[in-house]
């Protein structure tokens, strides 16, 4: 059947040179033409040299015969040849080959087609007719060797063309088809240069132009038994041709007769899908299928439609096809814009294949990680531009973010049986301000980047607002203000409708768990609810806290120092703003640090252990302590930390060690060594915090 130029790959296949000998017709010599396909010699209607070749200059007008069947050709000039490839003389065959079917119009050549539609040698061929092209090449090269017209054949990659389907080899045949003209994509290519269609990544518009203006006329006609069957008929009787969208027409226009016979074949599936975004909406239809399948205002409503999601790899086959179809028929572009994403590759960059052992079936990954990991993960992974590297250890990551959710949701169902919705209770709490602040811009961040197609920056925004803020902060320091819980859990509801569109069964569930109400029951899925809105931001609030929490971790990070992991009596916060007021937000230091006593004070506090961030420091003073245990403790930590340094050195310093151990023994005890070397560094810091020699 036939196919489109852009429905064949071309791939480098290992063949043959054969430089065979056409005999001169005058009797005074021969010329040697070479070739990588001698089955389709038998369509030779020229052989042509460039009119510059001064090694061929004189033969040019005169003729040649073809070996075995002795028909006469013409030596033709023409500047398509490549004096310095092959010979320089090339066979000329107009029915099977794409540029020598130019070179045969240009110079009124015969167009003699040596194969029938299934492959097979014609009549053409002589004895040879009959035989499979390919399977016949090498039974026509030795006819030809035992003739003495093979002069040599030599090694040689040349690019064939394959069907982007079947990969079968495909055949240059000259035959009766269908053509869009290639002037249709003009206008489009017009207004997509003008902005009315907007590329993401931005790039591809580059690849559109240039696929768009090396355009040929589009082969639309195939000879296959499924598709939208070709609307032309031929009268039997007076042979008149005609198109209708009637699907039985009764009579022929002209002479009125009934004997109408419709084209066999049928439009290629890019003809038909290129038609979608106005065919759907009742473009063509009369009244068929109106009120069921589409309504009388939806092609007014939905087209141009705002949006195309699509892959880069049928850019060509269907956006492109799409686009000028549009564009001619409806006068406007289809969409305004189009997002090309990449390919999902494994984990190394391979392009997943059987062959390779590394395709990821999205059904597994459902059934061991669950939907919504899998269609996170990739929602996070899909930057523009990108390929999408894609394994197990990604999908885990986000599985975990799931039991976050969960985790987050029996908090507080262990709290509040149900709670409200977040337009229908007042904000009072400062905990419940600032996470309600820190929402609003999530919200904004995640809708900036939808509106943008920036979707993996909106689900690493959701990622990064439920789990570290409202998973690690929220909940934690809402153990230190049980009224703000009732609050906490009508913003998380809301922030369950921001994550839908990337994870809609489990926000579903929870959003519907959190409200005490059911789908089945009646209830109104999130997905029709509205969108969450930025408002205004709390930034003093958000001050506050950001201070709460880095006064939170300097704590515990100077406690760690000492090796005190218990709750301890006072520690004193110097702020390097004073104007900031903390005092109401203690109870949030003093739960989540395990302080009994916090103090603001504004010089450093002696005999103390510190800890300095960005914006505060922090002193725990050591006095009613009992430092001895956890000196001793340190010390004998010390004491095995040198000796398993020492150790290791000795070992690492043996050269007979090193040169006979193997080699991962040899890098494992250097990691230890490393290992060993830090462990002691802090702990002799920690020694040294505590005021031990």
């Amino acid at each position: 059947g036939a196919l489109s130029d852009i429905e064949v790959e071309h791939e480098d296949v290992a063949g043959k040179f054969y430089h065979i000998r056409y005999p001169l017709a005058d009797g005074s010599g021969s010329v040697t033409v070479a070739t990588t396909r001698p089955e389709t010699y038998f369509g030779d209607t020229a052989v042509m040299v460039h009119p510059d070749d001064e090694r061929y200059k004189d033969l040019i007008g005169k003729k040649v015969k073809l070996p075995l069947i002795n028909r006469e050709i013409e030596i033709i000039a023409h500047a398509h040849v490549d004096m310095d490839f092959g010979t320089g003389l090339v066979k000329v065959t107009p029915a099977h080959d794409p540029n020598d079917y130019e070179v045969g119009k240009r110079h009124n050549l015969d167009f003699i087609t040596c194969f029938d539609e299934k492959g097979y040698l014609n009549e053409q061929c002589g004895e040879f007719a009959g035989l499979e092209r390919l399977e016949a090449r090498d039974t026509i090269v030795d006819a030809l060797d035992k003739a003495g017209f093979v002069e040599k054949i030599e090694d040689h990659t040349h690019q064939v063309g394959h069907c982007y389907r079947c990969k079968n080899i495909v055949e240059p045949y000259i035959s009766k088809q269908w053509f869009v003209k290639k002037e249709i994509a003009s206008e489009a290519i017009e207004k997509v240069n003008a902005g009315e269609s907007k590329f993401f990544p931005p790039h591809w518009i580059n690849s559109f132009n240039a696929w768009m203006n090396e355009l040929q006329d589009w082969c639309i006609s195939r000879q296959l038994w499924w598709g939208h069957q070709i609307p032309v008929f031929y009268c039997q009787d007076c042979r008149y041709e005609f198109a209708t969208e009637e699907e039985h027409p009764e009579k022929c226009p002209k002479c009125g007769s009934t004997h109408l016979q419709q084209d066999p074949d049928v439009l290629d599936t890019w003809f038909s899908s290129g038609l979608w975004p106005f065919s759907t909406l009742g473009w063509g239809n009369g009244d068929w299928g109106k009120g069921t399948l589409w309504n009388e205002d939806d092609l007014d409503n939905f087209y141009p439609n705002s949006m195309l999601i699509t892959g880069f790899d049928i850019l060509f086959f269907w956006v492109a096809r799409m686009m000028f179809m549009g564009v001619h028929e409806m006068k406007e572009v289809p969409f305004y814009d189009i997002y090309l994403h990449a390919l999902v590759r494994d984990e190394h960059g391979q392009k997943m294949s059987k062959s390779k052992g590394n395709v990821i079936d999205p059904l597994d990954m459902i059934e061991e990680f669950n939907a919504d990991t899998l269609r996170f993960t990739l929602a996070a992974l899909a930057v523009q531009g990108r390929d999408i590297r894609l394994s197990k250890e990604k999908l885990g990551l986000y599985r975990n973010f799931t039991n976050k959710l969960y985790n987050a949701s029996r908090f507080l169902l262990m709290n509040e049986a149900k709670f409200d919705d977040l337009a229908n209770i007042e904000i009072k709490t400062d905990l419940g301000r600032y996470m309600q602040s820190r929402f609003h811009l999530a919200t904004k961040e995640v809708r900036d980047n939808i509106d943008a197609y920036r979707f993996n920056d909106a689900a690493m925004a959701l990622y990064r607002f439920f789990w570290g803020e409202f998973c690690d902060w929220g909940i934690e320091l809402s153990k230190a203000d049980k009224e703000s819980i009732r609050e906490l859990g009508a913003i998380y509801k809301e922030s369950l409708k921001l994550l839908h569109p990337f994870m809609p069964f489990i926000s579903e569930h929870l959003y519907h768990e959190l409200s005490g109400t059911s789908l089945e029951a009646g209830a109104e899925s999130i997905m029709v609810m509205r969108y969450p809105t930025d408002t205004t931001r709390d930034e003093n609030i958000e001050s506050i806290f950001a201070l709460v929490i880095e006064a939170i971790v300097s704590i515990r990070r100077a406690k760690a120092t000492v090796d005190l992991g218990g709750e301890i009596d006072r520690v004193a916060i110097k702020l390097n703003d004073y104007t900031i007021d903390l005092e109401s937000a203690k109870k949030y230091i003093q739960r989540l640090a395990r302080v009994k006593e916090v103090a603001f004070v504004d010089e450093k506090a002696p005999n103390s252990v510190a800890d300095v961030s960005d914006n505060l420091e922090v002193y725990i003073p050591l006095e009613g302590i009992d430092l001895a245990p956890i000196i001793s403790r340190l010390e004998n930590q010390k004491a095995k930390l040198e000796k398993e340094v020492q150790k290791l050195r000795g070992m690492l310093s043996n050269e007979k060690f090193v040169a006979n151990a193997p080699e991962a023994v040899v890098e494992e005890n250097k990691k230890g060594l490393e290992a060993a070397e830090e462990k002691l560094a802090k702990v002799e810091s920690e020694l040294k915090a505590l005021g031990a020699t």
